[in-house]
């Protein structure tokens, strides 16, 4: 009697059910790379574009129609103006024409040479316009017995057409985007910034997470008030809390700098956010004590899911509390914290909201996303700020490259 050899290989079913996933998958899968991967490859491809916010609309001739002067009797004479420009200041615009209907009963006492009237048309060809032109076309005009029953003579909406080129979907390319950022030595000033308000402030949320988790890892009386106060600053409206913390601190009127001359230990009043290097203390400050309750509830929960046996197996042999965290604590909870700096470095990086509210960037707090605001939008340069965000995006993915190569050594991640 032969022993039974298993199957080998996938089976009809088993490829029915795997199509069947994939396409349960692909309206997730489609969602996901619409929202994340396109506007990512539409940065990168900005970022490699000379433009401003004034070439985001692609150039278009404007034109305005009015007449000069007044006709009220046949024979009456007047002026009719096509006012047209070039709605930008750099690109060109090709094959410019004018067409209009020609009001009936006016006679034309002079035409421009690029014009004609044919079929109750006016027609015009001005051929290219640079970036900036304008023009003024004017049509000395008669009325006549028959333009008095008709409509008036702007009642009809000219219609300008031309071909431009538009630099968004353009396949003219530069680097001067990236020279710009790099150029000089305010790129790596922000970015020592940027990388201090990032290390400090997720490395001090982690640890005042962990010491609230320890605290409120016992059972006591008011434990759960005491939870749900450690939670206040992560889900108050952040542009409440920035008020709060500018108020608090203001050097006219805020208590701080009250109590502090108070107690004599300043002479006078200390601008916390508007003095370097102090600025950056204090936004650093305000991102772990907005942030730690996150560390705090991750921490907490994996804290609370650790065997007391051991800590009952290590009192028992006469351990201090110190030996304890150190030996029994920390080893199990190195995976939650691996993941929660992660996570707190990438979103810090990110971070634009709270300096932005509490210092503008000034004093010293200018960090990369600032950058990106200023470049886009203060200075109209829509390219240099998609270039900043490349670099942010290269920066935060060679972070997480080394993490998970070189840091990281749990299981899982």
């Amino acid at each position: 009697m032969t022993d039974a050899v298993p199957p080998t290989g996938t089976g009809p079913l088993a490829k029915r059910e795997a199509r069947l996933a994939w396409g349960l998958l692909f309206p997730t899968l489609a969602a996901v790379s619409l929202v994340v991967i396109l506007p990512l490859l539409a940065v990168f491809w900005i970022s490699f574009k000379p433009v401003g916010l004034a070439n985001l609309r692609p150039p278009t001739p404007i034109v305005r129609e009015d007449i000069r002067g007044d006709l009220e009797a046949p024979g009456d004479a007047a002026t009719l103006r096509y006012r047209l420009r070039n709605s930008s200041q750099d690109q060109p615009i090709l094959g410019v024409t004018l067409s209009d209907a020609w009001p009936e009963g006016l006679e034309a006492s002079e035409l421009d040479p690029r014009c004609a009237i044919a079929e109750g048309r006016l027609s015009c060809d001005f051929g290219d316009w640079e970036g900036g032109a304008r023009e003024q076309l004017r049509i000395p005009v008669t009325a006549t017995e028959a333009y008095f029953a008709g409509p008036d003579a702007t009642a009809s909406d000219p219609a300008l057409t031309g071909q431009a080129q538009n630099v968004l979907t353009s396949f003219d390319f530069t680097l001067e985007n990236f020279a710009q950022v790099f150029d000089g030595s305010e790129f790596w000033a922000v970015l020592g910034v940027t990388l201090f308000y990032t290390v400090f402030g997720t490395l001090g949320a982690l640890i005042m997470g962990l010491f609230a988790a320890m605290l409120l890892n016992k059972s006591f009386k008011g434990q759960g008030i005491l939870r749900g106060l450690y939670l206040f600053p992560y889900v108050a409206p952040v542009i409440a809390v920035a008020f709060a913390w500018i108020l608090l601190f203001d050097p006219f009127s805020g208590s701080a700098n009250a109590l502090l001359i108070q107690m004599g230990v300043s002479q006078g009043a200390i601008n916390f956010f508007g003095e370097r290097p102090l600025a950056l203390i204090m936004v650093t400050l305000f991102e772990i004590w907005r942030y730690f309750p996150l560390s705090f509830l991750f921490i907490l929960a994996r804290m609370q899911s650790i065997d007391h046996d051991m800590y009952e197996a290590a009192d028992m042999d006469g351990a201090s509390p110190f030996q304890k965290f150190w030996y029994l604590s920390l080893p199990q909870l190195l995976g939650i914290l691996s993941v929660l700096f992660l996570l707190r470095f990438i979103w810090t990086f990110n971070k634009f909201d709270d300096i932005f509210l509490l210092t503008g960037g000034n004093a010293g707090t200018r960090v990369l996303t600032v950058n990106v605001y200023e470049q886009a939008f203060a200075l109209s340069n829509i390219g240099a700020g998609a270039a900043v965000a490349v670099v942010i995006f290269a920066c935060l993915l060679l972070f997480s490259l080394f993490f998970f190569k070189v840091m990281s050594r749990e299981e899982g991640l």
